[in-house]
């Protein structure tokens, strides 16, 4: 293997443990980046009909 695919190849494919490593961690901050967006996506279509945007029409707080 020559170039870029063989660097690949010997860095992270050639052992399984640092692959099956790699395929973890990877899928760890997909799911990381994943919720992260649509809770801000969901926030955004949804802003202004979500209890903590309205919250302060309904609940005083007594101290």
């Amino acid at each position: 293997m020559a170039g870029w695919t063989g660097s690949i190849y010997n860095s992270i494919i050639r052992r399984n443990a640092v692959f099956v490593g790699v395929i973890f961690g990877a899928a760890f901050g997909f799911e990381i980046a994943f919720d992260v967006y649509s809770q801000r996506f969901w926030d955004w279509k949804n802003q202004g009909r979500q209890w903590k945007d309205i919250r302060h029409k309904y609940v005083t707080d007594e101290e």
